[in-house]
């Protein structure tokens, strides 16, 4: 049994393949359409100009306070969507992941383990530009850059860490239960309205406060809001926390990964 050094060596080792996996990913979303590649930074600019418009000319909503701009608004709702996706994307994606590559299950020296990791890549490379339209929007609107820019590596790398070890245990499930599927796209959906995505934690009762605080999104969420859109610091003392749990989760899923994949060929 690998432990986390072994696990992250044995994926460097992977790293040309995932990188395959990653560009077939990216290529295959899009394939068949005029624009192409193109499609990843129309989409995100027109959820944004929806956002926009949708706050700002319906609802005339601000954010927390009565101080802050729709356009505020818009970006902060952005922002969430955006990182909430990096987490949401690998899981709705995984309990069919290995059904779906069923012919690499036969190859013994195939690593199956690389397939929720190369569906993560892809996830950052559209997250990565919808990102660099969140930020672009934010210096029109505002004038302001923020040097904690810098700082979204670190915020996310948990995210990305529990995204996978939870990768890695539903789409084992999946092979043996095929509705999981089904419950995940609720959970995710519940967990979507559940995050502090429409809203601010701050601006909640300190009664449901209290909930946000086992959805190990929300932090991540309300940091990333702090370092892209405010220039602020991270929480460090619950940066801390998000990253031993994402590690844990992370060496966790690929341990249960690996003692279910031994019946996949079995089943499917």
């Amino acid at each position: 049994m690998a432990n986390p050094i072994q696990l992250i060596k044995a994926l460097w080792y992977h790293k040309n393949l995932i990188s395959q996996f990653i560009i077939r990913d990216v290529i295959a979303r899009y394939r068949g359409s005029y624009l192409g590649i193109l499609w990843s930074f129309i989409n995100p600019l027109l959820m944004l100009v929806v956002y926009t418009f949708v706050f700002s000319e319906i609802f005339k909503a601000k954010w927390g306070t009565d101080n802050g701009s729709t356009m505020e608004y818009a970006l902060m709702i952005f922002c969430g969507l955006i990182t909430f996706n990096i987490f949401a994307e690998l899981l709705g994606k995984a309990p069919s992941l290995i059904i779906n590559h069923s012919s690499y299950v036969t190859k013994v020296v195939f690593p199956l383990e690389i397939l929720p990791v190369s569906i993560m890549g892809s996830t950052l490379i559209h997250s990565g530009i919808s990102l660099l339209i969140l930020i672009f929007s934010n210096l029109i609107a505002f004038r302001e850059i923020h040097w904690t820019l810098i700082l979204i590596p670190i915020v996310l790398l948990p995210l990305i860490f529990l995204s996978i070890g939870i990768g890695w245990v539903l789409s084992s499930l999946g092979v043996y239960l095929r509705d999981i599927g089904q419950i995940v796209g609720i959970i995710l959906q519940a967990m979507m309205l559940l995050s502090p995505i429409f809203y601010s934690v701050s601006t909640l009762p300190s009664t449901y406060q209290l909930l946000f605080a086992f959805n190990p999104v929300s932090y991540v969420i309300e940091d990333m809001r702090l370092i892209v859109l405010q220039g602020q610091l991270p929480h460090f003392y619950s940066l801390i926390i998000e990253y031993a749990i994402g590690i844990l989760i992370f060496y966790a899923g690929y341990i249960w990964f690996n003692k279910s994949r031994k019946g996949f060929s079995d089943v499917l």
